[in-house]
């Protein structure tokens, strides 16, 4: 990907130390991977794989413990609110303040980045058009669906007009029609440039959106490719599924190499 690359993490670790009877442990342990413009990465793992704590650490807000990582060219450790200002998060919980409106929400959150007022009023009526909300701007946020919620926690991210967007869980909780509307949005954020690196359960939503995967495991990368690839390396291991099941998916990838079983928080 040469200069195109805009994350680039060499045997990056994320240890964290012991606190209130909990021994420390170490969360992220030694990942590679790296992420060019307009790529969607996606990182699948079971709960406590690591992957929300190598998103943070991506996102400046934590720091790293050993390897290195390079964010837009820079070192999060030390111009932390620089690559903060050029990237967008969309966390698991849409945080919104439900007393306000939609495009209050928007002018707010375009103010904490320093925007000026009428680059916020500018940018507000695209961001309502990216999200479908023009006819709900002065309405309460208490009053939006899930999806239009959502939706407007992806808009509120891209006021700063972001290189890079970290998505946490997009569509838990969304029925399917949301969650099709929102991977609209997404894919023309991909077609503008902007790259993204997304966490998700979802297995058909990560084969829908993501141009790469890493999966993890136990704080380490076990398997990386496109879902193609990964699909392609589990059937030459002479997978089969009962005939009258479809053919091999993601699932059955992520299934193969991280278990079964149920894992808590």
């Amino acid at each position: 990907m040469g200069g195109s690359l805009l994350v680039e993490a060499r045997g990056l670790t994320k240890t964290y130390s012991a606190r209130k009877g909990r021994p420390a442990f170490r969360a992220v342990d030694g990942i590679d991977f790296e992420l060019g413009r307009g790529e969607a990465f996606g990182f699948l793992g079971p709960n406590g794989a690591g992957k929300s704590s190598t998103m943070r650490m991506v996102g400046a807000t934590s720091p790293v413990t050993a390897g290195t990582l390079r964010v837009l060219g820079m070192d999060p450790a030390r111009e932390g609110p620089r690559v903060r200002s050029r990237i967008g998060v969309v966390p698991q919980d849409d945080c919104l303040d439900r007393e306000l409106t939609v495009r209050e929400n928007l002018y707010v959150y375009g103010r904490y980045f320093g925007l000026r007022k009428s680059v916020i009023r500018e940018r507000l009526a695209r961001l309502l058009a990216f999200a479908q909300l023009e006819d709900k701007a002065d309405a309460q946020v208490e009053a939006l669906s899930g999806g239009m919620r959502r939706r407007l926690t992806i808009a509120r991210s891209l006021i700063n007009e972001p290189e890079i967007l970290l998505l946490d869980e997009p569509t838990t909780g969304l029925d399917p029609q949301a969650r099709h509307v929102l991977w609209d949005r997404l894919f023309r954020l991909k077609q503008d440039g902007v790259a993204l690196i997304i966490t998700t359960h979802y297995m058909d939503e990560a084969e829908q959106l993501c141009d790469r995967l890493a999966i993890m495991d136990h704080g380490k990368i076990i398997a990386e490719g496109t879902p193609g690839e990964l699909i392609g390396a589990l059937l030459a291991t002479g997978f089969e599924r009962p005939r009258e099941v479809r053919s091999a998916t993601l699932e059955d990838v992520f299934l193969s190499l991280t278990g079964r079983h149920l894992r808590e928080e």
